[in-house]
């Protein structure tokens, strides 16, 4: 599997920022099919950074009502993942990639 189809994109919302001052810990949005190993890989390769664990989650679909009840709007389920560095002084700049 390619580097940036494992890796779609980085999360950067409130939560995740929280994360990262007590730990160093990022999120990612990754492909359907990646494992743990392959999430790691992906960080190792791209950042150049060892990461001591990875957790992933996957988020069900959502669905929300349009302006009339019949109409339902579906959200794609997507699959997440929680990245630890192994080095707190460590630091992932998310815009750029090595």
């Amino acid at each position: 599997m390619r580097l940036y189809k494992i890796l779609q994109k980085p999360i950067v919302t409130e939560k995740t920022a929280n994360m990262q001052i007590s730990k160093p810990r990022y999120g990612f949005t990754v492909a359907p099919d990646a494992t743990k190993i392959d999430v790691k890989m992906a960080i190792k390769e791209l950042y150049g950074v060892e990461v001591a664990d990875v957790n992933i989650l996957n988020a069900r679909q959502k669905f929300k009502r349009g302006r009339k009840t019949k109409h339902q709007i579906k959200r794609r389920a997507e699959r997440k993942a929680y990245v630890t560095l192994k080095n707190a002084k460590d630091t992932l700049d998310v815009t750029l990639v090595k």
